[in-house]
């Protein structure tokens, strides 16, 4: 039997990915200054609005007004046309310092080692059925989503606005491998004078086609501002909120997400780090052959180091037992928030770039919890 999967991307124009983009750029700037620094940064945005709130513990001084102007900015909201505008936007900061009860358990060291930041779940996926090992619809989804901002910033279309969202819907087969590209659908915010008939032509060519020419599109269907219009978009159009898009930050819905967010927290939180590490950890294992997918679960107890609990699923597709991996997951891959933080250098200013597009599945090498140099530890196994 056929069957579709859908998942979605939008780009840093989208409203919930303008506070993202925020959030990770005062955590980069507060990094740049003080890497030990605790920082839980949420941003809300709004017409010509931006509300800095949470919880920050640093010895780094920042003008975040600054920040968060130039964040906007690079976006590309530069317009009062657009209706947010980083030279009009008003930033209200309500920040304070971490809690200190949290703080006993990350900074004061609970057994003599740094603790969680909270308690939770944490879920890291990789499937061999692209080359990045991610999912093949968020893959598309993502990589549609950065070529309409790259021919925007470009002016390879003119006349694009920031904002803008896809959808790829995959047809599998009765094995689960992908077949053949349903169904596109791609929103895009543009100025007045584009009439959809020519904006669609234009999309076609700039981007679905460059980006999909690999694969089965014979059949697939279309769907281009299907509102047939969208000028009004942005955060003038929908109000936007940190972490309101963790599953087009992580898998697009095929692997499952513990509900942590991660823009805005620094490493200690294992929301974030955790995560990383779990997708490090199942990209080395399907990396190295011994299995087409695997999903790794790690839940923390606030304040203690060691994980509470730790999954790994194969979904039958092992090449070698269930065991093994265990033990060797075990052995090679330290599981407590310094350890991880150390060995995926977590305390540099990387985080802004993570925002839009996924925080997986990228390659750049800031992004050390892509990078497969565990993958002979699990081809011994074999």
């Amino acid at each position: 039997m056929k069957k579709l999967f859908s998942s979605e991307s939008v780009t840093e124009g989208h409203p919930d990915k303008v506070a993202d983009f925020i959030s990770d750029s005062i955590l980069d700037a507060v990094l740049l200054q003080d890497p030990n620094s605790r920082v839980a940064c949420e941003t809300a945005v709004t017409t010509d609005y931006a509300l800095l709130f949470g919880e920050i513990t640093t010895n780094a001084v920042i003008d975040f007004d600054k920040v968060v102007k130039d964040a906007i900015r690079y976006i590309g909201y530069n317009k009062k046309e657009y209706g947010y505008n980083a030279d009009d936007v008003f930033v209200d900061v309500k920040i304070k310092p971490q809690s200190a009860d949290i703080a006993l358990g990350v900074d004061e060291k609970i057994d003599k080692e740094q603790g969680a930041g909270d308690q939770g779940l944490m879920f890291g996926y990789a499937t061999n059925e692209t080359i990045t090992l991610m999912p093949l619809p968020i893959f598309l989804a993502h990589r549609l989503a950065e070529r309409l901002t790259y021919v925007r910033k470009h002016d390879i279309i003119k006349g694009l606005r920031p904002d803008g969202k896809t959808q790829v819907t995959v047809q599998y087969d009765e094995h689960n491998h992908p077949v053949s590209i349903h169904t596109v659908v791609l929103s895009t915010q543009h100025d007045e004078y584009w009439k959809q008939s020519d904006l669609k032509k234009e999309i076609h060519e700039h981007v679905l086609e460059p980006v999909l020419k690999y694969y089965d599109t014979s059949s697939t269907i279309y769907q281009i501002n299907p509102t047939g219009r969208f000028v009004i978009g942005g955060p003038h159009g929908d109000a936007g909120l940190t972490g309101r898009k963790i599953i087009v930050d992580t898998y697009g819905g095929y692997a499952r997400h513990g509900g942590g967010a991660f823009s805005g927290k620094d490493a200690s939180k294992v929301d974030r780090s955790a995560a990383y590490m779990a997708r490090y950890i199942a990209k080395n294992i399907v990396g190295s052959g011994i299995a087409d997918s695997c999903e790794i679960q790690i839940a923390y107890a606030i304040g203690v180091a060691k994980p509470v609990s730790l999954n790994i699923n194969t979904f039958g597709t092992e090449r070698v037992s269930i065991e093994k991996i265990y033990a060797a997951v075990n052995k090679h891959f330290d599981l407590r928030p310094a350890s991880i933080i150390k060995k995926l250098d977590l305390k540099k200013p990387i985080f802004a770039k993570t925002a839009s597009y996924g925080h997986f599945g990228r390659e750049d090498q800031d992004f050390t919890w892509e990078k497969l140099d565990m993958i002979e530890i699990f081809r011994n196994l074999l």
